[in-house]
């Protein structure tokens, strides 16, 4: 047995057991993410223990007061320069996924493997993408959940980004990264709502990131998960998973999902949109 089917018995053999055991071992640039969850659904925590955690993560703090002073976030343009008050302007919803995006990032950045730090960063790109797609759309439609809609954006991948960390382990696995990438595709569903159990993520997170993306989608889009497929859909960066497995579907899902009058329609939808969103992906990206 040459030494990749070696490494991805054992990698797919770890991941089943994890799985069973209810065991997931968590990458810990995820700590931070956890953290700030759990003062957020604590009624018991005050906005000064919330900023204190993000003021000790100087990526996420940085990230932070970039974001509260989008014209998004901050119309009026007072400029803000305190953390707390950045903190209070985003919001905790917010603030979970600029948490969630600087740990999926340093996933990336973290990788030994070269082949593997590329795919990783591609699926950072890509995950932000279609975050920030999803924030705008929700916004541009006037949805009041917005912060939701990019949430779901974020955690539409998970599967794959823990799976990426896990692989680490796994050096002969860059060395067919074809077959690698069916390995992801067969766990990436199991391991997502595992993670999203142990998080304990809202069911409508949950429901719009398990619905079927090859499902068609009615127009306008009402539900959550009508808009983060439409988010998925917009991405103008691919996810490097599916380029591996040759999944470029996205014109003959439109047309399936939109017919010509809808498609017509989301393309004036991400023509509108396309200024939150790139507002969005800088603040989260510089």
């Amino acid at each position: 047995m040459d030494d990749f089917q070696s490494q991805l018995d054992a990698f797919s053999q770890q991941i089943d057991d994890e799985l069973r055991d209810g065991t997931l071992s968590f990458p810990t640039v995820f700590d931070l993410s956890m953290r700030i969850k759990k003062l957020a659904d604590s009624p018991d925590s005050s906005l000064n223990d919330i900023t204190a955690v993000v003021r000790a993560e100087p990526v996420l703090a940085a990230k932070v007061i970039r974001m509260a002073n989008t014209l998004t976030m901050n119309p009026y343009r007072g400029e803000i320069a305190n953390l707390q008050q950045a903190v209070g302007r985003i919001g905790l919803s917010t603030l979970r996924c600029l948490a969630f995006a600087v740990a999926a990032e340093q996933i990336a950045r973290d990788h030994r493997s070269r082949q593997m730090r590329l795919v990783a960063t591609g699926l950072w790109m890509h995950t932000i993408d279609v975050s920030a797609w999803a924030y705008a759309f929700a916004h541009q439609l006037e949805r009041r959940d917005p912060d939701a809609a990019m949430l779901a954006g974020l955690m539409l991948q998970l599967g794959q980004f823990y799976l990426l960390a896990r692989a680490a382990r796994y050096p002969a696995l860059e060395g067919d990264m074809s077959r690698f990438a069916e390995a992801v595709a067969f766990w990436e569903d199991p391991v997502r709502n595992a993670i999203f159990e142990a998080f304990e993520m809202p069911e409508v997170i949950i429901d719009a990131c398990a619905s079927d993306p090859l499902a068609p989608s009615p127009w306008p889009p009402e539900a959550m998960n009508d808009i983060v497929h439409l988010a998925a859909l917009a991405a103008e960066t691919p996810n490097p998973f599916d380029n591996m497995l040759g999944l470029q579907r996205r014109p003959e899902l439109l047309e399936a999902s939109l017919g010509e009058l809808g498609a017509e329609r989301f393309d004036a939808l991400m023509a509108e949109a396309r200024a939150t969103r790139l507002e969005l992906i800088a603040a989260i990206c510089d």
